[in-house]
């Protein structure tokens, strides 16, 4: 027997077990919130006075590796999320992709998945094939948390914004089916920008179109009745906000605008999802990137996204503001944030650069010619190339011809220049052989776009003069596996130009902070066993925020690594230094 869906839709109206309702969302998703503070989190979603919490789900995010079975434990463990949210009092809206876009690294795709796809967000059967084993493992999950039998979630999206991607429906169609097909028997809509072409090329006969804008809310709602005249208005994502780019301001949305936009959404029966009510953090080395006038753009590593709710929890003034728009009146309920102390630890330097790599590298991978990241089923951020390269002049030229995205380049262990995209350098060393060495960074994959799944690494031959360098060795360098104790027992007793350092914060009581690093330049940072990120010396975050759960009572350890310079000093804030504010309005 087919359960009827506990939510759907009728005559411009949602309705509940036989009731008129709206939707009112707020965007939060499980991985980019530590654990530990989940149930804070949606708790003060609760407080904003949205009914539903609104996540992706992030494929990558539970299976990095074709050899490994998916993850569902810890910081994945999906169900647990889903429980507090309904311990809160909330419904869940779910968006199981599989592309997410997000802003999240390769778009939630795994890289082992985009390396050998064919068909990518089509109705390709091999294409469709692959992601229904995973739907196979996660719909299992989620299925018997629906509200018809009993738990918090209403509502699947299918897929994300294709309608800016392709223009074959019949793709996002399959992606229904094959959740139909597992059990999910609530709502399912899809989501596109509002403009004529996203909504015809994105929407599915029978399955509702919501719409994803920053602002003129009429003119989308009068559009999507164009195409769907019986079909409630429903905002399945609203920018209240934006991410930031490393080498750009801050973005910011007044609160004014933000309150006034949602006000016409919500006008005439409108529903909304709030992206974000709650941002979070791209820990780790998760922030995706966008190609801006054909130029890669890494995301920075937070996603405040100047949300109603901070990164660090902060009830922001836009909190209150969006709040009184929502007619909620009652007792906040969350508790105001704590912060360690301010203070200042000295960095002790401990390593150099290459000799970090090679004590973090895996297993080489023997090569011929060069191999991608991706060929060789590397998904992480960092990867070192070896070879030995013969020479017979006293001054040569070595060639990268292409390398995505930076490579750091040392010969016989001594550092002699960084390449970005492409580069040659004059080099003299005495006739023989030489070890060569380059530290390869992926600084984000792509997220949005048709540059999804593109490769990282050295991507064409490297040259001696004229000659191809071969006989390479690949290693995954293993950051998003270690921790800043591991870091902090790597020594080479003679750091170079940049590389590892370590310091010691003593923590009476645990509490939330935000890390500066003054003097860093492209620097990875962990404290204790949480990867917290990247920091850049281009901004325009200049803080990393640290959650409470990090933190240990006593010493606790921080590790970093700057693959250019060498900060001598970490500083403890109670406030973040997201850069200098630019107003921004997303629109199309």
């Amino acid at each position: 027997m087919t359960l009827a869906p506990t939510l759907y839709w009728s005559s411009n109206r949602f309705w509940r077990n036989g009731l008129p309702t709206r939707v009112i969302a707020g965007s939060m998703h499980y991985f980019r919130v530590h654990p530990g503070q989940w149930a804070d989190r949606l708790q003060r979603l609760a407080d904003l006075g949205v009914t539903s919490v609104d996540t992706y789900v992030a494929w990558n995010f539970h299976q990095p590796s074709a050899a490994a079975e998916p993850d569902f434990s810890g910081w994945r463990d999906i169900e647990h999320f889903l429980s507090l949210a309904a311990s809160a009092g909330l419904d869940a809206i779910v968006r199981p992709g599989p592309y997410i876009c997000a802003e999240w690294s390769n778009g939630g795709y795994p890289v082992w998945f985009t390396a050998g796809a064919r068909g990518l967000r089509t109705g390709r059967p091999d294409y469709l094939d692959e992601v229904a084993r995973w739907f196979d493992v996660l719909l299992p999950r989620l299925v018997p948390l629906q509200a018809a039998h009993g738990g918090p979630i209403i509502a699947f999206q299918a897929e994300n914004e294709f309608g800016s991607f392709g223009d074959d429906p019949r793709a996002v169609a399959a992606i229904a089916t094959l959740l139909r097909e597992r059990g999910v028997t609530e709502l399912i809509y899809t989501a596109d920008g509002p403009t004529p072409g996203m909504l015809d090329a994105g929407a599915v006969d029978g399955i509702l179109t919501a719409l994803t804008l920053g602002s003129r809310a009429a003119d989308a709602r009068a559009l999507a009745r164009t195409r769907r005249p019986e079909e409630p208005f429903f905002a399945a994502e609203y920018w209240s906000g934006w991410f930031d780019h490393w080498g750009e301001n801050h973005h910011v949305r007044s609160p004014e605008s933000a309150a006034g936009t949602l006000a016409d959404i919500l006008a005439d029966h409108g529903s909304v999802s709030i992206y974000m009510a709650h941002g979070g953090t791209n820990f780790g080395t998760w922030a995706g990137a966008n190609v801006v006038d054909g130029v890669l753009a890494p995301t920075v590593t937070s996603y405040d996204s100047d949300a109603p709710i901070a990164e660090d929890g902060t009830l922001t003034p836009k909190f209150h503001a969006l709040r009184a728009v929502l007619g909620v009146d009652r007792t906040i309920e969350s508790v105001v944030p704590t912060f360690l102390p301010p203070s200042e630890s000295p960095l002790a330097p401990t390593a150099g650069t290459l000799a970090t790599a090679r004590s973090l590298a895996g297993d080489a991978v023997p090569a011929g010619a060069v191999l991608s990241f991706d060929e060789a089923g590397m998904p992480g951020a960092l990867g070192l190339y070896e070879a030995d390269v013969r020479t017979s002049e006293d001054s040569w030229t070595l060639t990268v011809t292409r390398v995505a995205d930076r490579g750091s380049v040392y010969l016989d262990g001594i550092p002699v220049g960084d390449v970005e995209g492409e580069g040659t350098l004059t080099l003299s060393t005495p006739p023989g052989t030489h070890r060569l060495s380059i530290l390869v960074e992926n600084v984000g994959r792509v997220n949005y776009g048709p540059l999804i799944g593109a490769a990282k690494g050295l991507l064409g031959p490297v040259l001696v003069d004229r000659r191809q360098v071969q006989g390479w060795d690949l290693r995954e360098v293993r950051i998003e596996a270690t921790d800043a104790e591991t870091l902090a027992s790597v020594s080479d007793g003679r750091p170079d130009r940049s590389g590892l350092a370590v310091a010691t914060l003593d923590v009476e009581t645990p509490a939330d902070a935000h890390l500066r690093i003054p003097g860093a330049r492209r620097a990875l940072v962990w404290v204790n066993d949480l990867f917290l990120g990247r920091l850049d010396e281009r901004g325009p975050q200049h803080t990393l925020y640290v959650p409470a759960p990090a933190f240990r009572a006593g010493r606790n350890t921080v590790a970093v690594w700057d693959l250019v310079g060498r900060p001598k000093t970490v500083v403890v804030s109670r406030e973040a230094e997201l850069g200098p504010p630019e107003e921004y309005i997303e629109t199309f």
